[in-house]
């Protein structure tokens, strides 16, 4: 009996050691990323698995100038993730995977893949610099929930960023996203707040496969369209990857790039009848809602009104990026 409680004791105080060590690590202050050796890890990944499974508060990572060439996983288990950049322009992760390397392919050319719930970057580049023939090529791919990314840039060619489940909510502020074709791709529900958006080629924006009841898909507020004009002078809103593709674009500015009919059914008449794609108050010479398809829809200022944070978050457990 009293060999057994010695070893009852024992464990206990190894749980509280252990515990405690965890909270003095965390008590510490942010982990920082630092290539020189100056910060707690010299890459992203290292710092990413440090952080405690499963955490219900926010950690947060700072990560110092430089570019950092790594294949980056967020797990499942890596919840409630800040990554915070010291500036967008020299703070960049990148890869170079592309479909056809290997046995890579469109799911798995990602040099970033997030799948940890509540997950939020800022000042960061997510690049994929396979090239701009070398086909779908993901930067950024987002698989989880309730994730917002602020003062980022999304930077690659063929399928940058891949918004890539049924059930993820996004919120993208004051973001920069380049690419060529279909470069804003996906099925889940997400915002694009202030963004500027930068077409390569003579192509189409976004490619959303939106699930068949789900009310809402990609929403664009008070973006801009904007071009290579060497290369990109006929550039499409969007094609439907999926019938039931949904994408709305609200006050956003659009350049000369965009073609008159606006979208385009992917060569299947019948995706006419299930896509939704909307419009309020474009601007700019890529705004004309006269000669848009007679598929897509311009909206009212009623209906317009209905596009709030509240509501396209909503859910069984509502989220509201907006709100302070």
């Amino acid at each position: 009996m009293m060999r057994r409680n010695v070893l009852v004791l024992w464990s206990l105080l190894l749980l509280i050691g252990s515990g405690a060590q965890a909270q003095s690590t965390l008590a510490a202050g942010p982990i920082i990323v630092a290539q020189d050796g100056s910060g707690t890890y010299r890459t992203v990944q290292e710092a990413v698995d440090a952080v405690p499974n499963q955490s219900q508060t926010q950690v947060m990572i700072r990560v110092k100038k430089g570019t950092y060439r790594e294949k980056l996983v967020v797990p499942a288990l890596k919840t409630h993730i800040s990554l915070i950049g010291e500036d967008k322009n020299t703070t960049t992760i990148t890869f170079d995977d592309h479909t056809g390397k290997g046995d890579i392919n469109t799911y798995t050319s990602h040099s970033v893949l997030v799948q940890g719930n509540d997950f939020t970057a800022e000042n960061i580049t997510f690049e994929n610099t396979a090239g701009y023939t070398a086909g779908q090529a993901v930067a950024l791919h987002v698989e989880a929930d309730r994730c917002v990314f602020k003062n980022c840039c999304m930077v690659g060619n063929q399928d940058v960023l891949f918004l890539a489940t049924d059930n993820s909510r996004q919120y993208y502020k004051d973001c920069y996203i380049e690419g060529t074709t279909d470069f804003i791709f996906g099925s889940s529900t997400a915002v694009f707040d202030h963004c500027t958006i930068y077409s390569k080629k003579n192509s189409y924006i976004t490619a959303a496969s939106t699930p068949a009841g789900h009310p809402h898909g990609f929403v664009f507020m008070d973006c801009k369209l904007t071009a290579d004009t060497t290369r990109a002078t006929q550039v499409h809103l969007g094609r439907p990857w999926r019938p039931s593709a949904r994408v709305v674009y609200l006050r956003t500015e659009m350049g000369h790039h965009i073609v008159p009919a606006g979208w385009h059914n992917w060569g299947k008449p019948e995706n006419e009848k299930t896509a939704y794609y909307a419009e309020y108050k474009s601007m700019g010479p890529g705004s004309n809602p006269k000669s848009r398809v007679a598929w897509s829809h311009q909206l009212t200022a009623k209906e317009a009104k209905e596009y709030t944070l509240k509501r396209i978050f909503a859910g069984p457990l509502p989220w509201n990026p907006g709100k302070k």
